[in-house]
């Protein structure tokens, strides 16, 4: 009868242990799903729904247009003029930013001193916001005046006139605004991944390396550390691509009007996100703005599996 007992109170306790860890645990998911579901998951399906109606001036579900929101988007050449700026913009932006970034990783961690010091330096900028920082490149170091930084220093070295970065469309001088505040914003990230990256790299391979008469950095580099950080490389290349076909708000402050509110400049450099702003936004038509919207996310989900695909794939370190 005892032994009964026991293995009664046995059993409730394990049944009230295995409830509490569920609570525990649905507790813990439960606000987290809850705003993926609100915030995230319904304003895709909403979104979605938008695009194959004809919402003009209104987020309200109205006429069923099927595919025609897509279909003019496709057809319009501003949309396609802005796939064809946007990617010539990761073209440039993602093996440049990939390349400083490793570069300044290798440097720092092979400094002899001040480690510390290096990577928060490089890293900092990327707790500045975009706005901000384009509005600093756009009003202070690129503003076309003589008393701009970047003029200031082309009359020092030079003694040229005053160059109109911004609004001069051949040369197009505007994509050295656009590039560098995009490299000064993010390369200090990446290159906190890369250190961490070659930080787990284990010690013992450099030091076989070096008994089989691996002397040279470079081949120290060439033959273990670039290898190793093959994983990280792709999913820098990734990220890279992704945020490249997101630009926003670089082209959006520095090339618009004052404050941004009016056209200024955005016709000569019209990423597509800008672009489907000015459709949904100004012209008031969800119904095309989230169509386009569904037909970037598609590109840029097919650009990185292309991506992924070529690399080899993620998972697989080379030994």
């Amino acid at each position: 009868m005892a032994v009964a007992t026991q293995t009664a109170g046995s059993v409730q306790g394990s049944a009230r242990k295995r409830r509490n860890i569920a609570l525990s645990f649905w507790g813990m998911v439960a606000p987290l799903g809850l705003g993926l579901l609100i915030f995230t998951y319904l304003p895709i399906l909403w979104g979605f729904l938008l695009s194959i109606t004809d919402a003009r001036g209104t987020v309200k579900l109205t006429k069923f247009v099927g595919l025609a929101n897509y279909q003019a988007m496709l057809s319009s050449p501003e949309f396609r003029g802005s796939l064809v700026t946007v990617t010539e913009f990761a073209i440039f932006i993602v093996p440049t930013t990939f390349i400083l970034a490793l570069f300044l990783a290798v440097l720092v961690e092979n400094a002899p001193f001040a480690k510390g010091f290096f990577r928060s330096v490089f890293f900092i900028p990327t707790a500045i916001s975009y706005v901000i920082a384009s509005m600093i490149w756009r009003m202070s170091i690129f503003n076309g005046v003589p008393s701009g930084l970047a003029n200031q220093v082309i009359w020092v070295l030079f003694q040229h006139d005053p160059v109109s970065w911004i609004s001069t469309p051949n040369p197009p001088l505007y994509w050295i605004v656009l590039v560098s505040v995009r490299l000064w914003l993010q390369v200090g990230f990446y290159m906190i991944v890369f250190i961490a990256g070659m930080q787990a790299i284990p010690r013992e391979l450099y030091e076989a390396a070096r008994v089989d008469g691996a002397e040279s950095k470079w081949a120290l580099f060439w033959k273990i550390t670039f290898p190793l950080l093959r994983n990280t490389s792709i999913f820098i290349l990734l990220i890279n691509i992704i945020h490249a076909f997101n630009a926003f708000s670089e082209f959006f402050n520095i090339l618009g009007g004052t404050y941004a509110s009016s056209g200024g400049n955005l016709a000569m450099a019209r990423t597509p996100l800008i672009y489907l702003y000015q459709v949904a936004m100004s012209q008031q038509d969800y119904g095309r703005g989230t169509a386009g919207a569904f037909i970037l996310a598609v590109i840029i989900i097919v650009a990185t599996l292309i991506q992924n695909k070529v690399s080899g794939g993620m998972g697989q370190e080379a030994y």
